[in-house]
């Protein structure tokens, strides 16, 4: 396990998690996170509070993009691993405004990609996604499939991470592994994603949207479940792969509000309105990978996940 960790987007959902357990297992982790405003500033603060006090956790906040900055934090702090989790995130939202997503998520990895080619560390991880896979019937999705079609400005944004980072592993002998996550939930997850807006809406009594007819299945995959994927990723460098990270089993969106109802322990009112443009009918992640290269196991069924959320939810 490496000593120190620069973590992009540390103060996320994902990220903050992640940092928990690497501060847990004695790693520093060095964050890096421009408290942008696609949500609510005050949340992501709120997820690392608790970590200012640590002396292994150290807190450096800007962008991605700023390339003085990315190469002071290598000079100053020596990493020897990245987690790159930074991004704009968002399949509809990207449509709106492709070239702030283009920005950041492919120049902002290309400005980290370029200060580890100054200042090697022993592992690089880039977080992708399952919407790289596009629209397609096949299922499970596995990381034979090819990827050159996807149907979003942040799905392509993705993809074109994953090749920049194939080419500094091919050019400069960096170890990268890209890791597609497949729709995590859990405590904190942002509150624009389906779980968390609907439990609010449920909760305040008002109307839930639905998009298509309510058929469309999604892999989701619990916080712990991936956060020990990626733990296990840092602990295990390769040359280049990538890998999926789901549960590998798939809920239909009917099926996840009568969930969040029974969690609630109230109804939800519905209005069914057509399908949005950049979403896909079906995600579903072949982990055959994962669990032969890193002993992945996810563990949290939707059901156990779902009240674990819940039980979060009802704190705040």
């Amino acid at each position: 396990m490496p000593s120190r960790v620069l973590v992009t987007g540390a103060a996320g959902f994902i990220g903050s998690h992640l940092t928990e357990r690497l501060l847990a297992n004695q790693v520093a982790v060095i964050c890096l996170d421009n408290f942008n405003d696609f949500y609510d500033p005050e949340i992501k603060r709120e997820n690392i509070r608790v970590f200012l006090e640590d002396p292994r956790f150290t807190l450096r906040e800007g962008d991605i993009r700023d390339q003085s900055l990315v190469e002071k934090i290598f000079v100053d702090h020596r990493p020897d691993a990245v987690i790159h989790l930074a991004a704009m995130a968002g399949v509809r939202p990207s449509i709106k405004d492709p070239l702030l997503y283009n920005d950041v998520n492919v120049n902002g990895t290309c400005v980290l990609l370029e200060a580890v080619r100054k200042y090697p560390v022993s592992n690089f991880i880039f977080g992708s996604s399952s919407s790289v896979y596009g629209a397609r019937d096949t299922v499970p999705f596995s990381e034979k499939e090819d990827v050159t079609r996807p149907i979003s400005p942040y799905a392509a944004t993705k993809v074109a991470g994953e090749i920049l980072c194939y080419t500094y592993h091919h050019l400069f002998n960096i170890p990268v592994t890209c890791l597609r996550f497949f729709t995590v939930y859990g405590p904190r997850q942002r509150p624009e994603m389906a779980i968390h807006l609907f439990a609010r809406l449920i909760r305040d009594g008002e109307t839930v949207p639905i998009f298509g007819d309510g058929s469309s299945r999604r892999d989701y995959t619990y916080i712990g479940d991936i956060v020990d994927g990626v733990i296990r990723s840092l602990e295990r460098p390769f040359g280049y792969e990538i890998i999926n990270l789901g549960e590998s089993s798939t809920v239909p969106l009917k099926e996840l509000v009568t969930l969040l109802e029974e969690g609630l322990g109230k109804k939800a009112k519905l209005k069914m309105l057509p399908d949005q443009p950049g979403d896909v009918p079906v995600t579903f992640a072949d982990v055959s990978r994962a669990r032969e290269l890193l002993g992945y196991e996810p563990s949290i069924s939707i059901e156990k996940g779902i009240k674990k959320f819940v039980e979060w939810f009802g704190r705040g």
